[in-house]
């Protein structure tokens, strides 16, 4: 019998090449419980794209049109001004492809933003709030010119516009192509959604009505005040008509290039304008009443498809734009009513059956067995480590405790180096080492609990003890006396290293 060893190639339809792949093809969604009676309302979810944001289409759009041209080289820096969505969008795909990422970014946007950025890989420089968009602008065009970075320019971009012309328009002219379309709602952010999807529409659906949306305190679209710009398609300075408001990337100091292009080609049929109470209720609406996350500027956004239904016809279909995903916004006034601890009700329904509650004696405990005896080579092994002269600072540690992980971020931040014997890992686990040591630990010490810190063989004690000798400069004056370098700071506040629940419950 003969076998065919030939190696068949197997269509694979829903693996990817790379992440940068996932970008696009976003869902439309019907709005149910929040749709006026005789509407048909829609919201195509643009926190399905892989980094959660509309801004994910722009970042590949504009990167690899900059690599068509040749004005992006192999391991050249990019750099953008952004409110952080764009950035995000960047972070990712700048690390799929290898280019060094700086982003500049007006401090009072989201921390969440920031931190993201930085996981991703990116540098974020910050820039006074006093400056606006316009100073982030600035600083990147400086930062561009001064050390040869490629600079996105999403406002101007004409890249920006384009890669909505050829995806976020084509997948809403699909899934309108039979029954139509009467409205488009948007925010005007960048310009880049508003025109790219705008001249598409105009061509295929020369029928649908355009509304573009603003902050109702910030009117610089409504104004028909024009906005200056150099020469090279970037604002001259901040717009007279602006005004601070809550909607994060939706719209900057300035009208954007691309925005001003989009009015001049008559492709907006209304100005909306939107509060931001408005905005942050029905964003929490939307969360609570059709299960859809989003971030202020999807409340708002929906808000101006809720005034458009008001004149719209009997049966009108409406779809709006839902930029982004809400979890970006834990730090604005979006979640500012939304508690960490329990509410009265939560209380009550806690304390409507007997255990496992925090705020009460728990039952008695059974009576432990007794204490395991430790193993010589463990006991060998603890008094071995801990007067190890390479390594004076020990911490006999848990690499899934989060006590643990307080101290790690206490070293770190004194730059103290210290070896951590993680009892729980593979490595000390191998023939149950780990226990053992915890055994030799617990009968030295008198105490079961992990983490121990011993300093040039001195018992310091576990995370409490460490934190408050931190605190009140024991640990610091036992660093000195051993000889260990540190970073000397003028106080450390030890409850600010615990775990956020228990800094909660010990306030």
């Amino acid at each position: 019998m003969q076998f065919d060893l030939t190696l068949e190639i197997w269509p694979m339809p829903g693996i990817r090449d790379s992440i940068l792949e996932t970008i696009g093809d976003t869902p439309v969604v019907r709005i149910n419980r929040l749709a006026p009676e005789g509407i048909e309302l829609f919201a195509k979810l643009e926190a399905f794209n892989p980094l959660g944001s509309v801004k994910d289409r722009l970042a590949l759009g504009v990167i690899e049109a900059a690599e068509r041209a040749g004005a992006l080289g192999p391991g050249q820096t990019v750099i953008e001004a952004t409110s952080g969505n764009t950035g995000i969008g960047l972070a990712m795909v700048c690390a799929r492809k290898g280019y060094p990422l700086v982003i500049v970014m007006a401090e009072n946007f989201s921390v969440e933003r920031r931190k993201m950025m930085r996981f991703l890989g990116a540098k974020v420089v910050l820039t006074p709030a006093a400056e606006k968009g316009t100073g982030m602008l600035n600083k990147a065009r400086e930062l561009a010119e001064a050390h040869g970075w490629f600079w996105c320019r999403q406002f101007e971009n004409e890249a920006n516009a384009e890669i909505h012309a050829r995806t976020t328009a084509r997948e809403i002219v699909r899934d309108f192509r039979g029954p139509g379309l009467d409205w488009w709602v948007t925010g005007f952010g960048t310009g880049g959604t508003l025109q790219g999807v705008a001249r598409v529409l105009r061509r295929e659906f020369p029928g649908t009505l355009i509304a573009a949306a603003e902050p109702d305190n910030s009117a610089m679209l409504a104004s028909g005040v024009g906005q200056t710009y150099r020469d090279d398609g970037t604002p001259g300075a901040s717009h007279p008509s602006f005004r601070p408001h809550l909607m994060q990337g939706w719209a900057p100091d300035f009208i954007p290039k691309l925005v001003d292009e989009a009015l001049e080609a008559r492709l907006v049929d209304r100005i909306v304008p939107v509060g931001g109470a408005e905005a942050l209720r029905l964003s929490r609406e939307l969360a609570r009443q059709e299960g859809i996350l989003c971030g202020i500027s999807g409340g708002a956004t929906l808000a101006a498809a809720l005034e458009v239904a008001r004149i719209a016809p009997r049966g009108a279909r409406i779809l709006c734009m839902i930029p982004d995903t809400g979890e970006r916004y834990l730090s604005t006034p979006l979640f500012a009513d939304i508690g960490e601890d329990m509410s009265e009700e939560e209380m009550e329904i806690a304390a409507s059956t007997p255990g496992f509650r925090f705020d009460a004696a728990s039952p008695p405990a059974a009576q432990p067995a007794p204490a395991p005896e430790p193993t010589p080579g463990a006991v060998a092994f603890v008094e071995r480590t801990i007067h190890d002269r390479d390594n004076k600072v020990v911490m006999f540690a848990l690499e899934w405790c989060e006590f643990c992980w307080s101290l790690r971020r206490l070293f770190a931040d004194l730059g103290v180096a210290f070896r951590s014997v993680d009892l729980d890992s593979a490595a000390y686990q191998r023939g149950g080492f780990g226990g053992d040591i915890r055994a030799a630990l617990r009968r030295k010490l008198g105490s079961p609990t992990i983490p121990q810190v011993f300093v040039a063989g001195e018992h310091l004690g576990g995370c409490t003890e460490t934190l408050a000798g931190a605190e009140d400069g024991r640990l610091q004056r036992l660093l000195e006396e051993s000889g260990v370098t540190f970073e000397a700071k003028r106080a450390v506040e030890a409850r600010a290293y615990l775990p956020k629940w228990l800094q909660r419950r010990s306030a």
